[in-house]
């Protein structure tokens, strides 16, 4: 069946008017993910948030209870005498400042998500042009940068999400996929919507989850009730 074909009996089955609860909402995403790949399950929330203010920026991390269903392939910059401990945490590129140089040159990034120790962070420095405009430059914030390198990839490893506002007010994160039972969605689901509510600025004002859709990779957009 043709992508446009089957998206348009995806389509058809979600009301464009309707809110749907969460029960519904997740039922209803295992029918409308019928791609011939196991889809991801995208969360995708407008906040009430004036995103050029820094005070109403929203980041966090979280590990959710049945994680993402993919391992994240994670570099870690360290010092030459941690490197056999961030090997033993399960880091799939671990180097020090050679490393760092590297990537200056090549730009090549083949990793999902980069941890660092705080001595290690002013010699990455020069990677923030790379990094930084894919969200992928280590943050204290999002639990990438500490002196704990074993706790720090043993978790990145074991799916812990890192999720921010982009420029528009808005927080695009994976929550499952398709293949995930709906009792593992709607608790990932929950749990996350949890950790992004809990993060309110006291400066926003009003409604803070204005508006709040799930989908799947190539599937319609279903709103809930949050």
């Amino acid at each position: 069946m043709p992508k446009s074909k089957r998206f348009g009996v995806a389509k058809s089955l979600v009301e464009k008017s309707k809110t749907y609860s969460i029960d519904e909402a997740v039922a209803l995403i295992k029918k409308t993910a019928t791609a011939k790949y196991d889809e991801s399950v995208e969360l995708h929330v407008k906040l009430g948030i004036d995103a050029s203010k820094s005070d109403q920026q929203i980041r966090g991390t979280i590990s959710l209870p049945h994680g993402v269903g993919k391992s994240k392939k994670v570099i870690a910059f360290v010092e030459a005498e941690k490197e056999a401990e961030a090997k033993a945490a399960g880091a799939d590129i671990v180097g020090g400042e050679e490393l760092v140089n590297e990537i200056a040159a090549s730009g090549k990034l083949d990793f999902d998500v980069a941890v660092a120790t705080p001595a290690m962070m002013p010699k990455i420095a020069k990677l923030a042009r790379i990094l930084g405009p894919r969200g992928m430059m280590p943050n204290p914030k999002t639990d990438t940068v500490s002196p704990n390198v074993t706790k720090m990839i043993s978790e990145q490893k074991a799916g812990k999400q890192s999720f921010k506002n982009d420029p528009t007010g808005n927080v695009h994160q994976i929550f499952g996929r398709a293949s995930f039972s709906e009792d593992q969605l709607k608790e990932n689901l929950i749990a996350l919507i949890d950790a992004i509510r809990k993060l309110k600025p006291s400066s926003s004002k009003g409604i803070f989850l204005r508006n709040v859709v799930i989908a799947s990779t190539v599937g319609p957009g279903i709103k809930i009730q949050a």
